[in-house]
């Protein structure tokens, strides 16, 4: 790295102003650190790769207050696994926002970028980083931007520039994984006929394709043909379909075009599968995108980001403020690294059934479409895992560890009128004391509270299941559950 005069200096640098980034920057505004984004792009894209927020996502903006996110998107009370034609049912799962939120990813980044302006993040576009180095304390980044080189010094650099990381790059972390052998496209059309009843879906031996409303007039269509499937296919993704192999797929489909014209974005994208060996490397670390690559199955891509910059953002801003325990920072790559894993896993199981086109393959999606309609508990159990309320970070000692430990904690009510997540408004760790039999937290747990703890005495509302016969409790500021007793 050339020796450029150092303009300025931040505590973290966030290079990448997509949701990841961007939401990053909020929480670690919320905690009070000096935070900079750095985008290469001069103006946020146009087009949206996705298009769903998912309840845990949703449940994060709530406990932020931001209302005006949720109120942006149309909730939908299904969603579907590997486009199967029986859907899964959000309705009965235990959270205040029980259903998928279709919002495009333009809108969702427009909302955030406003957030973290308003917490006080700085965001600059066309700020593009060429190259950057890590010492002991500090990173040093190059950057180009509008008005030429320079360099900027932070205590930490957060990668969240997409599957191309130049940050990720620079740092060595090693990137491993398969190649693309499935390619799909997307169309967002202008149509003269729309198919009447909203949302339509159909995969079968011709192929699959699904279209979907979308705001201002358009409609999205993402297709796979058989014909795509191409083991060792070196396709770049930029090579993008025409209009009329668009149309043609979704004729021989759905047995229409509906009158699709004025294509706004055409695209095409590969089912190429890695994963950043390591979230972390010194001062440097990873988020979103960054960190794993995926077949874009159930817009869950964007709701894993996400999550992992709520997991990063108080454990980076307590290293920053010297209140962290030893190993709170690694601890981020030990517990959203497996979340990642299983992702990964998800993606791939859910584009062999999306290219299950031979009658075997047939078969297996009507077997499980089966399933689905006539067992709740497997239907329940994808509905949760897709909208990631199932996440459990394993506590450090399981054997000592009250079961609860680890898990998503749900928005209980308590007889004071207040509730879980407006606790958690603040982003601070909370501690309930539920009651006389409040003093049963671990010695352990009582004896190292974090600084800043909110201490909360009060009484459920009503029997809230397993928490029915808790005394304490103390939450993380992502909203999952310290310790209790």
């Amino acid at each position: 790295m050339e020796a450029n005069t150092v303009t300025e200096e931040a505590e973290v640098v966030v290079v990448g102003a997509g949701p990841t980034g961007l939401w990053l920057a909020a929480e670690l505004r919320l905690q009070g650190v000096r935070v900079t984004v750095l985008e290469a792009r001069t103006e946020p894209s146009p087009h949206s790769k996705a298009l769903t927020v998912h309840p845990r996502t949703v449940e994060i903006l709530g406990m932020r207050g931001l209302t005006e996110v949720v109120e942006a998107g149309a909730p939908l009370p299904f969603g579907h696994f590997g486009a199967l034609e029986s859907r899964l049912d959000f309705r009965g799962l235990d959270t205040p926002y029980p259903f998928t939120l279709l919002l495009p990813q333009a809108r969702t980044e427009a909302l955030l970028e406003a957030h973290a302006r308003e917490r006080g993040a700085v965001v600059r576009r066309g700020h593009r980083v060429t190259a950057l180095e890590q010492d002991p304390g500090s990173v040093r980044l190059s950057v180009d931007g509008p008005e030429g080189p320079y360099e900027i010094e932070a205590r930490y650099a957060v990668g969240c520039d997409g599957t191309r990381s130049t940050v990720r790059k620079a740092a060595g972390i090693a990137f491993p994984g398969t190649d693309a052998t499935v390619w799909g496209w997307l169309a967002d059309v202008v149509l003269d006929a729309p198919p009447a009843g909203g949302p339509v879906s159909r995969f079968g031996a011709a192929g699959g394709v699904m279209a979907v409303p979308l705001p201002d007039g358009l409609t999205r269509f993402v297709g796979i043909d058989p014909q795509d499937h191409r083991p060792g296919d070196s396709r770049p993704e930029a090579t993008e379909p025409t209009l009329d192999e668009v149309r043609a797929s979704t004729v021989r489909v759905l047995g229409s075009d509906f009158g699709m014209r004025e294509p706004r974005w055409i695209s095409r994208f590969g089912n190429a599968t890695r994963q950043a060996a390591t979230y972390r490397a010194g001062r440097i670390l990873l988020a979103g995108d960054a960190a794993h690559m995926h077949f874009p199955t159930g817009g869950v891509g964007l709701n894993v980001g996400f999550q992992d910059a709520t997991n990063l953002g108080w454990k980076l801003a307590a290293t920053l403020h010297g209140t962290a325990p030893e190993g709170l920072l690694d601890s981020y790559h030990r517990e959203r690294h497996p979340v990642g894993a299983r992702l990964l896993a998800s993606t791939r199981a859910q584009t062999a059934l999306m290219t299950a086109h031979t009658a075997e393959g047939q078969a297996l999606r009507a077997h499980l479409s089966e399933l689905i309609d006539q067992v709740p508990e497997f239907s329940r159990a994808l509905a949760e895992r897709l909208g990631a309320l199932d996440v459990r970070y394993p506590p450090a000692d399981p054997a000592a560890a009250h079961p609860l430990t680890g898990t998503r904690a749900p928005d209980v009510a308590f007889a004071d009128g207040t509730s879980l997540f407006a606790l958690l408004r603040e982003g601070r760790h909370v501690l309930l004391e539920l009651g006389s039999d409040a003093k049963t937290l671990t010695a352990a747990g009582r004896n190292a509270l974090p600084h800043g703890t909110l201490r909360h005495t009060t009484r459920l509302a009503e029997p809230a299941g397993r928490w029915s016969d808790l005394g304490a409790v103390l939450l993380r500021p992502d909203g999952h559950i310290a310790d209790a007793a």
